[in-house]
């Protein structure tokens, strides 16, 4: 089976959006972590990125639904890989601005699993 695209459009990622409660909150959580800022925002809304490169959006969700991870009751539904220098260091910093570290970790040595302020996980590794 060819990938070969053959039609006139041609397509770009552009960004990965996250659903919350707060898209302020979250967006700041990111924005100091990655070093991003703000190129969109409006109340229910927000875009971090760089011009030309993809970003990371934050929409609000009125019946928004924390993950409970590792419990399945919600699944995560996605997640997100952050290469990092340093575990310690990295999950220290993620912590003060707001990251919670869950008790269960499956790797510990390898990856940290953090949830961000409403509750989604993601990863950081020295691995990415």
């Amino acid at each position: 089976m060819s990938h070969e695209d053959t039609s006139a459009s041609t397509f770009r990622y552009s960004a990965v959006t996250f659903d919350c409660p707060d898209p302020a909150e979250l967006a700041h959580f990111y924005g100091m972590a990655l070093g991003l800022p703000v190129v969109f925002s409006t109340d229910d809304f927000i875009l971090l990125g760089q011009e030309g490169a993809a970003g990371l959006g934050f929409s609000r969700l009125t019946d928004y639904r924390r993950p409970t991870w590792p419990d399945p009751f919600q699944e995560k539904q996605a997640h997100i890989e952050l290469g990092v220098d340093d575990l310690d260091t990295a999950q220290a910093r993620l912590l003060a601005l707001g990251a919670v570290a869950p008790e269960f970790q499956p790797d510990p040595d390898r990856w940290r699993v953090l949830l961000d302020p409403a509750g989604h996980p993601f990863c950081i590794s020295t691995l990415v």
